[in-house]
């Protein structure tokens, strides 16, 4: 497992990288990812507007950046993620963020089609879903895991998907609004949590 991740984070980008190599992708009607259609550039426009606008506007709560100061080791977030996921958009901003509040934490951001190795290690009831953020330890243990979503956005699909089987067109506009209303705000509670449970783990 070690030599995966420590060579999928040799093909890592920063967060901004990240973004830079989203725009420029656009620039040529592409997206990240290895499957390329008109649809996946749209949401992968769409998602840049997205990202664009949260890096604006995202709050980070005093809470969460008290906790994010408790953080006494190196750590390395490294998340799974590609242009085209509305999921990612949402969520890999205010990741960002977070992580921006301690100088111990270095977020690295990886293409889930360039990284499939990788991607199989760390699957959600069996399948590929993004973002995944990996939280490593200075000698890239795994000592926590995220995502692909917050837990009431999760709470939200699981509920959704026992009723109808499916995650339809409907379903998804309702979570995009939900994500707009929530403000980051869940995510943040989680990461809380997260990095408190990893506070009691090194203990």
């Amino acid at each position: 497992m070690k030599k995966i991740i420590e060579k999928s984070l040799e093909n890592s980008y920063t967060y901004q990288q990240f973004r830079n190599l989203v725009r420029h992708l656009l620039t040529k009607n592409k997206s990240t990812g290895h499957k390329q259609s008109e649809e996946m550039t749209a949401f992968s426009s769409l998602n840049d507007r997205r990202m664009k606008r949260l890096d604006k506007t995202i709050k980070i709560s005093d809470e969460t950046s008290a906790v994010m100061n408790t953080i006494s080791q190196p750590q390395t977030w490294l998340v799974i993620a590609e242009g085209w996921c509305g999921d990612a958009a949402q969520n890999l901003p205010i990741i960002h963020k977070i992580a921006e509040t301690s100088n111990l934490v270095n977020l690295k951001v990886v293409l889930r089609d360039d990284n499939e190795d990788l991607m199989n290690l760390f699957l959600t009831n069996g399948g590929k879903s993004i973002p995944k953020l990996i939280a490593l330890d200075k000698n890239n243990n795994v000592i926590n895991t995220w995502g692909p979503r917050p837990t009431i956005a999760a709470r939200m699909v699981a509920n959704y998907k026992t009723q109808h089987g499916v995650i339809d067109a409907n379903f998804k506009q309702d979570l995009q609004v939900w994500y707009n209303k929530n403000k980051g705000e869940n995510i943040q509670d989680d990461f809380i949590k997260l990095v408190r449970n990893i506070q009691v783990e090194e203990v």
